[in-house]
Parts: structure tokens; C-alpha cells; sequence
């Protein structure tokens, strides 16, 4: 999350922060920076007369940080972050899948009663409130396991976007002080956001609630917590009660591809003129898409695609943007949008993407890496997510299927290995 953090209205993660360096910082672009313990050390000694002045005791900033030792992986991370690397249809593939639907619609039946309180105190849909919890943490199966201290002092004193990692370092610190939770519990992802729906410290302490009432904010174990607390971060983004995030539409012939874009708003009758149809072919009304403005959003053209063949078209809102603002990716608005419909029993998108090689389900994706591991390849644990090890031996495999070596794993692999799975690898 998984992101620059502003007021009310901001991004909750630095998972997707925008691609650019602060001062301060001294990454260099395509090579991860290196951090010894004697660098992290005599960084927090540099830090701690800010980290004082920003409310965190002498004793506090000692007892948290004098035994944290540099963690390389975070500094890798920053530099690759799925919502910008990931093509749009693969990003979705793995997201909103028919195992995430199944699991949302059973946590919509299991906090039903504590999702309609949410609703009504904060006026946000129960199935948009559990679609950012699937997303971010898998229904709170998978918060992360970064020790947050160690995580963001690291990215404090390393890499691009030192000043706002500091600043959730000292977060952090002040939650500890604060006694909301003990050291050992405060994990959560490489970029330190926790919980179960994934919010940065400092997102913590502005937006977080105790909304089961036991008198504290714990999104790590109490799902009541999360929930209602995600409600509230949207409230405060600008979420418009019973509005639609938005709708997917058909374009004319010949669009001009110079007035997509998210922020480009129209009034609906601006896009009627230019012929924008719903996507059965009807017209577009403020019954089926709401009030207000709307940009047109064309995700397939950011992945390469050209009009007019570039895949799904929809027509957003604020509540969209409410949505984008929890992690700054329109990949991402877009995943949580769709998984909520779904959670609705709404269907697909029915425009395809502009690929013929699908993108693969998270149990598809465990199925090619046994494939992959039963030919003889490292690809770590079989867990769905292809990190580097997977996409070295997917590009292994490609090569020796004489298929256009990408790294990418489509269908197309996926039903190769499946047919040549009794061979033995070539070595």
C-alpha cells in the first residue's frame, strides 16, 4: 500500500508512492543503496533531536532503535512496486479472482452486523469496506512480517523518500510510546504500513478507531477495529454515500484518446455529446452513474494498448478517487472497485483486454510454480505471489518452449507445462 500521505483526503501506504526521489534522498535509479549497522546507527543518532521534536522521548527513541539493524529487502522494494510494474489485466487476474470473491462474500455473512454499524456511522458499503480488506491483507490473513522500527528506519536513512519515511518512523515510535501495541506486534509490510487493512503509522494516529469499543484502535487483531477505521479513512477522502465509484462504458469511433484520463472531468451531458454509452449501449444517466463530474479512466492504454482496441473504459467519480487515495495506483482504485462489485454478484468486465494471453488467478499461479518447482526450478514457496524466483524460471521455460521469453506467466505457459508436466527438465 500498497503512496504520499497528505490531510484527510491522502494515500494511506508508501507502497505506491510516486516514482520520484525527495531530497535527501541518495538512491541511485536501477541499483538498491547498501546500509551498514554502523550507517543505521550514526543515522539515528542524526535523527534523534528530530525524532524528540516530534514527540517521541529520549527513552522511547533509545529503547526502539538501539538494537535495529538495516533490512536490505525494503531498500529492493521500494523500486519495484506491482501497481506501477504490473500490467493492468495481470494486476487484476491476481486480485479479484474467484477465491477472493468466495472468502469476501463469506466475511460479508460473518461481520454482517458489525459492517452494517459501519455503514451507518459512516455511510460506506459493506462490500467496499471488505474489498480493501482483501486487497490489502488478504482478509487479515497476511499483514506483513517487517518489524516496523527496523522497516522504516531503514528506508529513513536509505533510498528515495528519506523525509517521509522518517516522518512515519517517528509515527511509529509514537505509537509504541503510546502503548498501543507491543514492539513485537508492530509488524507489517517492507514499507510500514500494518493491520489489517494496511495503514501507515501516521494514518494510524489521525483516522484510526476503536470501533468495538474495548477502549483501543487495534487493527492488527480485532477486525471491527480495521473495518470501521477503513470506513473512516474513506469518509474523510471524500466517499459520497450511495454513489457509484463509477461505470464502464462503450466509446464511439474514432475517441479521442486526449480526454481520457481520471482527473479530466466532464459533467455526464459533456460525455453524452461526445456519444459515451453505457456499456449495454443505453444512455448514460445520473440514476445508473450519480451525481457529479466524471473523468474516463482507460487503464489498458498506461499497459501499451492503443485505442480503440485498448481494453475496458469506465467513467469515474469521487468515490473513485476516494478509493485512490488509500494507495496512489489506478490499478489499484480499480481492483477495489471491481472486487466490491463482484461482492454485489456483479459480473466480469465485459470488454475485454486487448491480450490473448489471459492472466492467471492466484490458484493458477500455485499451480504453474508446482510445475515449475516439479521441473527442477527454486522458485521459493508456493504461495502465488511470482516474485524473482518465479519469473527467472518462468523465463527459463519459455526459452526452452521456444515461446517469446518475457517473464511474464500468462495461460499460454501455464497450459504448455501442464502438457510437457511428465517430461523431465532440460538442463
Amino acid at each position: 500500500m500498497k503512496t504520499g500521505i497528505r490531510s484527510a483526503g491522502s494515500t494511506v501506504r508508501a507502497m505506491a508512492v510516486a516514482l520520484i526521489g525527495l531530497p535527501g534522498s541518495a538512491a541511485v535509479a536501477g541499483a538498491a543503496p547498501s546500509l551498514s549497522v554502523d550507517d543505521l546507527q550514526a543515522c539515528m543518532e542524526r535523527l534523534r533531536p528530530q525524532a524528540i521534536a516530534a514527540g517521541v522521548s529520549s527513552a522511547s527513541f533509545a529503547a526502539h532503535t538501539a538494537t535495529i539493524k538495516p533490512e536490505p529487502s525494503v531498500l529492493e522494494k521500494l523500486d519495484y512496486q506491482p501497481e506501477f510494474k504490473t500490467a493492468v489485466w495481470d494486476y487484476l487476474a491476481a486480485l479479484v479472482d474467484d477465491e477472493r470473491v468466495a472468502d469476501g462474500k463469506a466475511m460479508l455473512a460473518t461481520h454482517a452486523a458489525t459492517l452494517a454499524a459501519v455503514a451507518q456511522r459512516y455511510g460506506v458499503d459493506a462490500e467496499t469496506v471488505v474489498a480493501v480488506w482483501g486487497v490489502e491483507s488478504n482478509f487479515g490473513r497476511a499483514q506483513g512480517n517487517y518489524r516496523l522500527p527496523q522497516a522504516l528506519a531503514t528506508l529513513a536513512c536509505a533510498g528515495r523518500r528519506q523525509t517521509f519515511f522518517r516522518g512515519e518512523l517517528f509515527a511509529a515510535l509514537r505509537i509504541l510510546q503510546g502503548g498501543h501495541f507491543a514492539p513485537e506486534k508492530l509488524v507489517g509490510s517492507w514499507a510500514g504500513a500494518f493491520g489489517q487493512t494496511q495503514f501507515m503509522p501516521s494514518t494510524f494516529e489521525r483516522l484510526a478507531v476503536d470501533f468495538d469499543g474495548d477502549g483501543r484502535k487495534d487493527l492488527i487483531d480485532s477486525a471491527a477495529d480495521a473495518l470501521g477505521s477503513t470506513a473512516n479513512y474513506l469518509k474523510q477522502a471524500g466517499w459520497r454515500t450511495a454513489q457509484p465509484w463509477g461505470v464502464e462504458v462503450k466509446l464511439p469511433a474514432a475517441f479521442d484518446a486526449g480526454l481520457v484520463g481520471r482527473t479530466k472531468r466532464r459533467p455526464l451531458a459533456a460525455w453524452q455529446a461526445l456519444g459515451v454509452v453505457a456499456i449495454d449501449g443505453k444512455p448514460l444517466s445520473a440514476s445508473v452513474v450519480g451525481e457529479g463530474d466524471y473523468g474516463l479512466l482507460l487503464p489498458g492504454l498506461a499497459s501499451g494498448a492503443q485505442l480503440p482496441t485498448a481494453g475496458p473504459a469506465f467513467l469515474v467519480g469521487r468515490n473513485f478517487d476516494a478509493i485512490y487515495s488509500y494507495n496512489a495506483s489506478e490499478s489499484y482504485g480499480l481492483a477495489i472497485a471491481h472486487l466490491a462489485d463482484r461482492l454485489r454478484g456483479r459480473g466480469a468486465f465485459l470488454t475485454p483486454w486487448p491480450i490473448d494471453d489471459r492472466g492467471l488467478s492466484r490458484t493458477e499461479r500455485r499451480e504453474l510454480q508446482r510445475l515449475l518447482a516439479a521441473r527442477g526450478h527454486d522458485i521459493g514457496e508456493v504461495d502465488g505471489l511470482l516474485g524473482e524466483k518465479s519469473r527467472v524460471a518462468v523465463r527459463a521455460e519459455q526459452t526452452r518452449l521456444g515461446m517469446r521469453v518475457t517473464g511474464r506467466a500468462g495461460e499460454h505457459l501455464l497450459a504448455r507445462l501442464r502438457q510437457t508436466s511428465t517430461q523431465p527438465a532440460s538442463r
